[in-house]
């Protein structure tokens, strides 16, 4: 047994299905050795999309996503990847490969300090330099990787390590980190202040983050709103943590969240924000969320809680085990008043568009397309005006919802589509993109195409960038720059170049049949929308 193997056995043991990667010299040791395996292997047509992938398998099974991908230009192109699960908290091994141990620092042919050039990005890195240490590095990195805040975890493996022999082989049953024991219960203390607070409060409301579907905690929190009545809004990253039509749902917070929801968390006298972050794009004043209210901050990492907003009661732990905690404290809340008032304002703050009729209304289209998903079904929304549109007009029943929120990464639907259906083959999965973000990540139709992954692609053409496009608008007063999106390929003869069946909206005359016809099959289909290039979200 080499190095190589070595890894393989590794993978293996954790449970690895699918590595997503794309081969080089200093990485084919370890795509040598993985052909003994069971192990499926996808290749993707640029490295950063094979972190992306990866992320949208993480996302649906709950355990690490793996990539491999050679060194030098290839360990570079994955950092995007990396940077953006690291962003939304997601459990990735980015193995990358690197050039023989003795020529390190000597800028060699495709030498890279990939370990120091991700450190910003990671929950941590390897760089292996004993062969026998490969076993305890993957099983410390799976665990880092799925445990406390979770995230990616870079391991850096020269070409002599790959091809090193291994004297004896034996994979850890467990680990054992004395610097490394993230917090999982909630202190007993802060659980009872919290619930004093609830018995007192009149206009209570959960805050619900990503950490909360990270953590499969959206079952124990459904339950605990539903036993006390208490109403639930999310940040982007929350959005699935309750059903979109639950009644006690009030919708995505933040600058382009629902007004009725931002009104909701700024007028409530308590306020329990579970696994978010309290970053700008979700709470723009984090004074606002302080001011004449109980604060209560819930993450599994102490380093999130009081960084943008003091909290009342901090409490560290996961958000499965607190909310596991409230339902077994018996208590009695009354807040009738503060529902009624908030189905008020759903009704009476609710958005108004004047959609143009010679187009696709994005809004009506995303909104017909959710009402004929399956109720499992995945939604992977890009990044741009299509995942704003995505985000307030999306209805998750017990599907799920992905996209890029931290790092907001164009590119990201497609591949972690990929990730999505590969993850679970049952499930229905739907891209939905622009045509900016299409054009980033385009060339995974040729993945799609050769590992037959059915995944599902819409494109909402509106031939601009269109976000920046709209920033210009207010901001510059349409002096428009380096926006236009003119030269994009005719994407019906695109699809048909990868063998891809196409169909095409040009208004909302035929929209009902259109949508009916793409989710008929179980196959890979892409669907263009045009949309009024003026159009706002």
């Amino acid at each position: 047994m080499n190095g190589a193997d070595a890894i393989i056995k590794c993978l293996s043991a954790e449970g690895v299905k699918v590595v997503f990667g794309y081969p080089g010299v200093a990485i084919c040791p370890f795509y040598n050795s993985i052909l003994q395996s069971d192990i499926q292997t996808v290749l993707v047509r640029t490295e950063q999309n094979a972190a992306h992938a990866a992320s949208g398998m993480a996302r649906m099974t709950g355990k690490p996503g793996v990539c491999a991908v050679t060194s030098g230009p290839g360990a570079t192109n994955v950092i995007t990847g990396i940077a953006t699960a690291f962003a939304d908290s997601i459990p990735l091994i980015v193995i990358t490969g690197q050039v023989n141990s003795e020529l390190l620092g000597s800028d060699v042919f495709q030498e890279a300090d990939i370990t120091g050039a991700v450190e910003s990005f990671v929950k941590y890195s390897y760089l292996v330099k004993n062969v026998q240490d490969i076993p305890r590095i993957f099983k410390e990195a799976f665990h880092i990787a799925n445990t406390g805040r979770k995230g990616p975890v870079l391991i850096d493996v020269p070409i002599d390590i790959q091809n090193a022999s291994v004297k004896s082989f034996s994979y850890p049953e467990e680990v054992s980190l004395r610097t490394y024991k993230p917090t999982v219960k909630g202190h007993v203390v802060q659980i009872k202040k919290v619930i004093k607070e609830l018995e007192k409060a009149k206009k209570p409301i959960i805050c619900a983050g990503g950490g909360v579907l990270l953590s499969n905690a959206e079952e124990n929190l459904r339950l605990f709103a539903e036993k006390h009545n208490i109403p639930v809004v999310s940040t982007m990253m929350g959005i699935g943590v309750m059903p979109t039509k639950h009644p006690l749902y009030f919708g995505m917070v933040g600058n382009n969240g629902k007004a009725y929801a931002n009104k909701a968390m700024n007028e409530s006298d308590l306020l329990i924000m579970v696994g978010a972050r309290v970053a700008d794009r979700a709470v723009s004043q984090p004074d606002l969320i302080t001011q004449n209210k109980i604060l209560v901050h819930m993450d599994v990492d102490p380093a999130e809680i009081g960084k943008n907003a003091g909290p009342t009661i901090p409490l560290v732990g996961d958000a499965k085990h607190i909310f596991e905690e409230f339902l077994n404290q018996e208590f009695e809340c009354e807040h009738d008043d503060w529902l009624k008032i908030l189905n008020e304002y759903k009704v009476s703050l609710a958005p108004k568009r004047n959609p143009n009729p010679k187009y696709v209304d994005p809004a009506a289209f995303i909104t017909e397309l959710s009402e004929k998903m399956k109720d499992d079904g995945v939604y992977v929304a890009d990044v741009g005006q299509n995942q704003i549109w995505s985000c307030g007009y999306h209805i998750v029943k017990e599907g799920r919802f992905l996209t890029s929120g931290g790092m907001g990464t164009m590119g990201y639907s497609i591949p972690a589509a990929m990730g999505a259906k590969l993850a679970d083959k049952k499930r229905q999965v739907i891209a939905v993109c622009g045509d900016g973000s299409f054009q980033m990540s385009m060339m995974e139709l040729a993945t799609i195409r050769q590992h037959n992954i059915p995944v599902k692609i819409i494109v909402l053409k509106n031939n601009y960038l269109g976000m920046v496009r709209q920033y210009q608008h207010f901001t510059y007063k349409d002096q428009y720059s380096v926006v236009d999106l003119s030269g994009s390929p005719d994407l019906e003869k695109l699809s048909a170049a990868y063998d891809i069946p196409f169909l095409r909206l040009n208004n909302m005359d035929k929209v009902t049949e259109t949508i009916e016809t793409f989710l008929e099959k179980d196959e890979t289909m892409m669907l263009e929308c045009l949309i009024d290039p003026m159009d706002l979200v």
